[in-house]
């Protein structure tokens, strides 16, 4: 299917994958001759995705050692991502559900005669480039499983129109295009009845016989798979969310009661016995007349207006 042959090895001790939320995974081992079938398996949330994608350079490793063929991570990610291909990653590489099955296919063709050609490929003749790209597409289509005059209308069916297993078969067959040595499938038997199941797992270890070195997501790992599990790396991360926060957790005053006793200054601040025997005989304060009840100064009767009062009385009883 391209100028590369044959698989790559995948070697991982230890790795980690660490997101902007904490750790995605933890301690994940892999070891994979090239043309292995690889089964991520693992709870849904449990770091799979992730995986895949560290595996195939487009997730940074946090922790550990990993190698994809010739190429370390994650120092050389960019090698990784030469010789690998992604099929079938939600919210990385989704179909476009307006576009014909035969846009997808012509798109994807374009790109790699633009890209994914050698110099010398782009120096040929206009023909010889179509027809090798036609040739490309052919041979993709044929390992993915996919006839297309089987579909409704053809190669101008709509994607939204395709069934989930018409619609992985496509996947598959645009990552194909380009001959990759790794290819990666996200949630390859999701939403599948169990005869489908079964027909993906079929087409994977017939790409993997076929020197592919396929890594895919599984809900159940098919017999004679190399099984990678994110399981345990998943209970991990769980048990430490159940851990309390040392803040919660009371320091040790509060344990040892020293926090419920009056220190020093508070003592110092307690009246003595018989301070209080002799405030308690002694008039409370709220007894005492306010301020307010007193008579103002204003208010008292002023000396010339008791004498007038008095010179007043005496002529009235002058009068009398």
């Amino acid at each position: 299917m391209g100028e590369q042959a044959g698989g790559v090895r995948i070697a991982a001790d230890g790795l980690g994958i660490k997101g902007p939320r904490g750790w995605a995974v933890r301690g994940i081992s892999v070891d994979a001759e090239p043309g292995a079938l690889v089964a991520v398996e693992g709870p849904s949330g449990s770091g799979r995705t992730c995986l895949l994608l560290a595996l195939t350079g487009r997730m940074k490793v946090s922790e550990g050692t990993a190698a994809v063929g010739d190429a370390r991570l994650p120092k050389q990610m960019a090698a990784v991502r030469g010789i690998s291909a992604l099929a079938h990653v939600p919210g990385v590489n989704d179909l476009d559900p307006a576009l014909t099955v035969g846009e997808h296919l012509r798109e994807r063709a374009l790109l790699q005669r633009r890209f994914g050609a050698s110099l010398r490929g782009l120096l040929r003749p206009r023909g010889e480039r179509a027809a090798e790209a036609q040739r490309r597409v052919d041979a993709a289509l044929e390992a993915a499983g996919l006839d297309l005059e089987a579909l409704p209308k053809g190669p101008r069916t709509a994607v939204r129109d395709l069934e989930r297993l018409e619609a992985l078969r496509l996947s598959i067959a645009l990552a194909l295009v380009g001959g990759p040595r790794l290819l990666g499938v996200d949630d390859a038997d999701l939403k599948l009845s169990d005869g489908e199941r079964e027909e993906v797992r079929a087409l994977l270890r017939s790409l993997a016989d076929a020197g592919t070195t396929v890594v895919a997501v599984f809900g159940e790992a098919p017999e004679g798979a190399v099984r990678v599990s994110t399981t345990q790396s998943h209970d991990d991360r769980a048990a430490g969310d159940d851990r309390p926060d040392e803040q919660d957790q009371p320091d040790e005053a509060d344990q040892t009661g020293q926090a419920d006793q009056p220190d020093e200054a508070e003592k110092a601040d307690e009246p003595d016995p018989e301070d209080r025997a002799d405030r308690a005989n002694r008039p409370d304060e709220q007894d005492r007349p306010d301020e307010a009840d007193r008579p103002d100064e204003a208010d008292r009767p002023d000396e010339a207006d008791q004498g007038e009062e008095k010179a007043d009385a005496i002529a009235e009883t002058g009068r009398a």
